[in-house]
């Protein structure tokens, strides 16, 4: 019999996290896992439209954990587990956590599981306790590179065995046909694919590109996505004289066509995971400049499949992406060794036997 895991999350948006368990519910193997999805608001256009078709599906439309109607969902979410017989409860991000956590407990579902795909950063000491607390509620925390998993050891303690490490996957065929970087371009293209957010250091990626103007005058440079950062980044691209140079896209559906414009990508996050926006610039074959935070390191292999730069270094960061610029060969051999990378360890197909696995063991 297959096992049967709800996964528990606030929203379906494009971002990372969500995306790839869309991706996971897609490609598990019905008859090795059976899933639902158990959405804790769920009810806004976006999310509605990204919904799976081929598992159920419950939204709660729960917006507070304060509100009255949060009783309610939670008779509700009890009833959605007896009725599909849940075995593994996954649980992703704070307020589905707190939520859901306690709940299945009292519900009694066998296996409980929490996701954390972060290091952490942004947490504020209030988390930190609740944290310590949800971690010993749960039977494993899963997060996707050994640096976070680190992080959560020392934040809140308890049995190594208990936090496990699943990479992520990327989807290979979106990206398998790109051609590489024909470099040698008179306006070259520098670009990046983050949310306009402050542990994203867009504000670092505009200085290098000021930088990085004075020995390329006709390079371009392009963000795909969208946050609450916009206003301040569009004012310091005028005040450094890159308007008409320095693009912000917004939100970007045709990520691989993106990449394919680009010679050169660019993550420049003060903090990371395991980076989907990476995995992807490598998937599609570009050469990439990366912070060394997280798991960039790990996946760049130390700097031989791309080149890594301090966090918050913005005369590093213009160098390696002028290095990268004076030399097309070399960008087009890091991008072929990183296509080939991700290829052999990060495909979809590998994520998900990863998971099955997981789950198999977990209710042994």
């Amino acid at each position: 019999m297959p096992v049967r895991v709800c996964y528990l999350i606030d929203r379906l948006n494009r971002a990372g996290t969500e995306t790839q368990l869309l991706a996971l519910i897609r490609a598990l193997d019905r008859r090795r896992v059976e899933p639902a999805l158990v959405l804790l608001d769920g009810t806004d256009a976006e999310s509605l439209a990204l919904e799976p078709a081929d598992c159920p599906v419950l939204r709660l439309g729960l917006r507070s954990l304060r509100a009255p109607a949060a009783l309610t969902a939670a008779a509700r979410l009890t009833r959605f587990w007896r009725e599909h017989r849940t075995e593994v409860a996954q649980v992703y991000f704070l307020d589905s956590t707190y939520f859901g956590v306690p709940l299945a407990r009292l519900a009694g579902v066998p296996r409980v599981v929490r996701v954390r795909n972060n290091l952490g950063h942004w947490l504020t000491p209030k988390h930190r306790r609740l944290g310590r607390v949800v971690s010993r509620l749960v039977d494993v925390t899963l997060t996707n590179c050994e640096s976070a998993r680190q992080a959560l050891l020392r934040a809140e303690g308890g049995a190594a065995r208990k936090v496990v490490v699943l990479e992520n996957g990327v989807d290979l065929p979106r990206f398998a046909a790109l051609p590489l970087p024909a470099g040698g371009r008179r306006a070259p293209r520098v670009g990046a694919v983050a949310n306009l957010r402050p542990v994203k250091a867009i504000d670092l990626f505009i200085q290098a590109a000021a930088r990085v103007r004075d020995e390329f005058p006709d390079a371009t440079f392009h963000v795909a996505g969208e946050g609450e950062q916009r206003p301040e980044l569009e004012r310091l691209i005028a005040e450094l004289g890159l308007t008409g140079q320095f693009h912000l896209h917004g939100a970007v559906a045709d990520v691989p066509a993106f990449l394919a414009s680009l010679d050169v990508a660019v993550l420049c996050s003060h903090a990371e995971g395991m980076s989907n926006a990476l995995l992807e610039a490598m998937a599609a074959g570009r050469p990439v400049v990366a912070t060394d935070v997280g798991a960039n390191g790990h996946l760049l292999r130390g700097g031989e499949l791309g080149l890594l730069v301090p966090p918050g270094d913005e005369a590093a960061l213009a160098g390696a992406i002028g290095r990268v610029l004076r030399d097309p060969a070399e960008g087009v051999r890091l991008g072929e060794a990183a296509r080939r990378h991700v290829q052999t360890y990060y495909s979809r197909d590998a994520m998900r036997q990863r998971f099955e696995a997981f789950y198999e063991r977990l209710c042994a």
